[in-house]
């Protein structure tokens, strides 16, 4: 990689094209819940209200081996995004910690009553096999848990991005600005 991270602020966003790199591979785990009957707050507030701490324990403790996140609302629910060094650790922080008792309280609250959905979507991925492409963003997403690069070169298209060869469809703008990245 050896190329520097160009960070955003506040939610400031990079004029220009941009993607992203990580070393090795990761895991994408995305996680949620739904609120399926809206007047049954007592029931899905704390399942909503549980999402926070967790997100604490994990960005406070670097050995558990979680990287990033990204946070979705909703009309009917939220959805976080986030990005893991392996399966194995992920597996193993669900299985302890803040998550535990919150799947516990989960189970014994909502269990199968229909009142709140939840789900998650586990993804590993190799070195080569993803790509990203970030245009007049924030330093968002796989770019935040790995290297925000600018979207030249080999990263200029899709196909390159995924270790092939390939022109662009349509004439690349190029970056107002690099800032050294």
């Amino acid at each position: 990689m050896g190329k520097r991270k160009r960070r955003s602020y506040r939610g400031q966003s990079n004029p220009g094209r941009y993607a992203a790199e990580i070393e090795g591979p990761f895991v994408v785990f995305v996680i949620g819940m739904r609120i399926n009957r809206i007047w049954a707050v007592h029931k899905w507030w704390p399942v909503a209200a549980a999402m926070g701490p967790m997100l604490k324990e994990l960005y406070q403790n670097p050995e558990i081996r979680f990287i990033s996140s990204e946070f979705f609302l909703s009309s009917r629910g939220v959805t976080v995004l986030q990005y893991w060094k392996s399966y194995e650790q992920l597996e193993k922080y669900a299985r302890g910690g803040i998550h535990l008792k919150a799947w516990r309280k989960f189970n014994q609250s909502v269990g199968t009553d229909g009142t709140v959905g939840i789900y998650h979507e586990t993804y590993k991925i190799e070195p080569g096999q993803y790509e990203c492409i970030y245009g007049n963003m924030p330093v968002f997403g796989l770019a935040k848990a790995g290297s925000h690069v600018p979207a030249t070169g080999r990263m200029e298209t899709s196909r390159r991005r995924m270790g092939g060869e390939g022109d662009p469809a349509v004439p690349t703008p190029g970056n107002p600005y690099n800032h050294g990245t």
